[in-house]
This record gives structure tokens, C-alpha cells and sequence, in this order.
């Protein structure tokens, strides 16, 4: 498996040795469903329907998909019974990220909330390679692990999020779901473990995190200063108002 970058183009391949599949990938932004979200429980199920499936199967739900879409994003049936398409993927990241300068280094910065890749893969990719497209994308230095893919459906009024595991395959998904990304939506996030695992951080990310926080910290201690002093001002020109001691 080799990967391969073209930078002025901003599109990134990735090749196996017997399959042809790939990954580009486009920046956009939009707004994030509403919703309270909640879990679901059918990926078991999606693994097993993906299993039953025929090759005449799929060929209709490739044919009925690509009529459904109302862009450009259709789908491709190879011979081989490999299908490529697209994926849209949110990046909703609370924590900075870890990217690689150009001079060996290493630096530290928040994306912005909404960020979207379109992403251009196979039937056979899984989530673990989109994860790792996305990093590779973004030059991100940072563990993969750290990260996870989840599903956002939405219906009726409620929103439902799913956290797929590492050998789903998203495609078959989209596939299943049809091209609308209100019925299905993909959404990169950290992983959830309750406490951060800071062990799991190199000691320039550390150091990255505690400038970040002092900055954080230096910022929010002016804004709390000069509301207080916005405040004693206001007293002060009451009470000169009043009559009062200045």
C-alpha cells in the first residue's frame, strides 16, 4: 500500500496492489444539523445486510443512487464488483490538532468547527483508511487512534450518532442510505474515553496545549478586567451623579 500526494492540485491517493480505489479530498463548510443527539445500535445489522447482497443487487442500488443524487457525487460499478463513490465528512474536533511544518516541526491549532472533506473511495475502504486519509490530508502528526468515525442520522426530529467501528465499510454505507446527508452523515471526532489520556501525547503536543492554555488564560483575564473596570467606571460617575464621594 503506497500513498501518493499532489499538493497543488490538494488531492491525496491512496493505492493497493490489486484494487484501484483512492482517496481526494476538498475542503467546504456548513452547518451542523440540530438536534439533541442520541445512540443507535444497527451496524451489526448493516455487516450483515452488506454480506447478503448480490452483485445485481448492488447494481441496482448503484443505478437507483446515482438517480437519486442531485450533484455531481455519483457512483461507479467496476467489473470486479467494486463500487468507488463519495463521502462527505464533518470534522467536529474540540482539541487543537498536531500538524507537521514544513521545516520538520511540529505546531498546534484548532480547525474550525463544520469543516468538510469530500472524500473519493472504494467498496473495500474502511474506517480506519478514511480516518487515516483525513490526517494524511491535514499533514496531521497526531496517533489515529486518538480518533473516531461516527454516523449521523437524522429522523424526523431526532438526531441519532453512532460510533462505527474500525472495519466498517462507510461507502456500503452511503450506499445503503442514499445520496441525502440529512439521512446519513459522517462526523470525525477524539475518541471518547471520559478522561483525557495525556500519556498518549508526545511532549511537543503537551508543550503545545500549555502555550495555548496560557494564551487562553492571558485573553480571558483582560476581558474580566476590563469588564470590572467598565464597571467601577459606571459606579464612580453614578455616585459623582448623586452627589456622592468620588
Amino acid at each position: 500500500m503506497t500513498w501518493t500526494s499532489t499538493m497543488s492540485s490538494g488531492y491525496s491517493s491512496l493505492e493497493e496492489d490489486s484494487e484501484e480505489y483512492f482517496f481526494t479530498a476538498r475542503t467546504s463548510f456548513f452547518k451542523k444539523p440540530s438536534g439533541k443527539p442520541t445512540q443507535c445500535k444497527d451496524v451489526a445489522q448493516e455487516r450483515e445486510l452488506r454480506t447478503h447482497l448480490s452483485r445485481e443487487e448492488i447494481r441496482q442500488k448503484v443505478e437507483l443512487y446515482n438517480n437519486s443524487s442531485k450533484d455531481h457525487l455519483k457512483m461507479t460499478l467496476n467489473p470486479s464488483g467494486v463500487y468507488t463513490g463519495f463521502i462527505k465528512v464533518q470534522l467536529e474536533l474540540r482539541r487543537p490538532i498536531t500538524v507537521r511544518g514544513g521545516g520538520g516541526g511540529e505546531e498546534a491549532f484548532y480547525l474550525p468547527q463544520g469543516a468538510t472533506n469530500t472524500l473519493h473511495i472504494s467498496s473495500n475502504n474502511t474506517i480506519r483508511q478514511v480516518i487515516q486519509a483525513l490526517l494524511t490530508k491535514f499533514t496531521v502528526a497526531d496517533n489515529p487512534a486518538k480518533y473516531a468515525l461516527y454516523k449521523r442520522c437524522r429522523r424526523e426530529e431526532q438526531v441519532y450518532m453512532c460510533k462505527l467501528s474500525e472495519g466498517e465499510h462507510p461507502l456500503f454505507l452511503r450506499l445503503l442510505a442514499g445520496p441525502n446527508t440529512d439521512t446519513l452523515g459522517f462526523v470525525l471526532r477524539e475518541q471518547q474515553t471520559g478522561e483525557v489520556m495525556w500519556e498518549a501525547f508526545s511532549i511537543p503536543e503537551l508543550s503545545n496545549f500549555l502555550r495555548m492554555l496560557e494564551k487562553e488564560e492571558t485573553e480571558r483575564v483582560c476581558s474580566v478586567t476590563r469588564r470590572y473596570d467598565n464597571y467601577r467606571l459606571k459606579l464612580q460617575e453614578a455616585m459623582s451623579a448623586a452627589g456622592g464621594p468620588g
